[in-house]
This record gives C-alpha cells, sequence and structure tokens, in this order.
C-alpha cells in the first residue's frame, strides 16, 4: 500500500472509532442498542486499547501464519471469555491478566520477541479470555447479549487490524523502530495501569 492509502485507511477507521461516542450523544435516552455499546466499550479503557492493537503490532512482527493467527486466537478465545462473563461464571485475576497483557505485549514488540506460534497462541489466548471476561461481565443486563459480542468483537478486529497495518507499513518502509518504539509506550501504558 502506499502512504495517500495508509492515510486514507487510518483516517476512515478512526472516523468509525468515534460513532459508538455519537451514538451516545443523546441526553436522556437510555442504552437501547447492544451492539453500539458492546463496540464503545473497548473504547473505555486505554488498557483494552493498548492490548488490542499490540496483538496487531506483535503479530505484524513475527509475521507468517502468526499474522492471522494471533489475532484470530485473540477473538475466538475473547469471545468465549465474554460467554463466561455473560453467564456469570467468575474468574480468578482477570484485571491483573489484563495489566500483565499490557505490559507483557509492550515489552515483547520492545525487543522484538518472537515466540513459537504454539506458545505466542497460548499466551495470546490467556490475554484474550481475560479481556473477553472483562468485556461479558462488564454487559449492561438490557442490551442484546449477541449484539453486544457483537460489537466488542468489531471494536477488538478494528483495532487488531490498526496494529497490523502499522506494523506491516513500517516495515515495508524499513522503519521496523517505529512500531519498537510504540512497544515502548505501551509499557508505559500499561506502567500507568
Amino acid at each position: 500500500m502506499n502512504a495517500p492509502t495508509i492515510k486514507r485507511n487510518t483516517l476512515l477507521t478512526l472516523s468509525l472509532l468515534l460513532l459508538p461516542t455519537l451514538a451516545h450523544a443523546h441526553v436522556g435516552i437510555g442504552e437501547s442498542n447492544g451492539f453500539l455499546h458492546g463496540m464503545g466499550h473497548p473504547l473505555n479503557g486505554i488498557d483494552h486499547i493498548c492490548a488490542m492493537v499490540a496483538v496487531g503490532l506483535w503479530a505484524s512482527q513475527m509475521g507468517g501464519r502468526s499474522l492471522w493467527l494471533v489475532p484470530l486466537t485473540f477473538l475466538l478465545v475473547m469471545s468465549t471469555g465474554g460467554l463466561l462473563g455473560m453467564s456469570g461464571v467468575t474468574l480468578p485475576f482477570v484485571e491483573q491478566g489484563i495489566i500483565a497483557s499490557v505490559l507483557t505485549l509492550g515489552v515483547f514488540i520492545a525487543a522484538a520477541i518472537r515466540l513459537p506460534l504454539v506458545a505466542s497462541v497460548a499466551l495470546v489466548g490467556l490475554f484474550a479470555l481475560c479481556h473477553g471476561h472483562a468485556h461479558g461481565a462488564e454487559m449492561p443486563a438490557s442490551v442484546s447479549g449477541l449484539q453486544f459480542a457483537m460489537g466488542f468483537v468489531l471494536a477488538t478486529t478494528i483495532f487488531h487490524t490498526l496494529g497490523i497495518g502499522l506494523g506491516v507499513a513500517m516495515q515495508k518502509q524499513g522503519r521496523p523502530m517505529v512500531v519498537r518504539f510504540a512497544g515502548l509506550a505501551i509499557i508505559y501504558c500499561g506502567a500507568c495501569l
């Protein structure tokens, strides 16, 4: 992709991310759309945003099958965690797992650590379980669970795609250090949590 295409796609994606915020701008109207609420939920915490972008960045650094298998694993296991959370099943150390995901992925990106595919998928799956459980457990009772899940899966997909896009673009431009610096920024956010 050329630079204007990347800029256009990034601008379009960022614009789409504002839609949930605009949908909640009407004063006095309660939650009526589970999809929009689910899509907006990951935007409520920098921990979720950092982890989701980090999955895409790390997958782009590893390349090969990791480029699609690591984010896909995150989405599938996160959905399972979301179902557990919606069902009232408790998991220990969910919040600690979320913070650990941000810090660990940030370190892996900053240090350009490449694990074997099985280990990468297992680690990302563990982190995804925590993120999904948090999303599901915090779902308002007044919205559709399926629509809510579809919303947070779409938001996660967008953030993964942003991470992958940035990572691939920087590699093609011969600037892998930009991705590593993004890892440092993710570590900083994790430390602030």
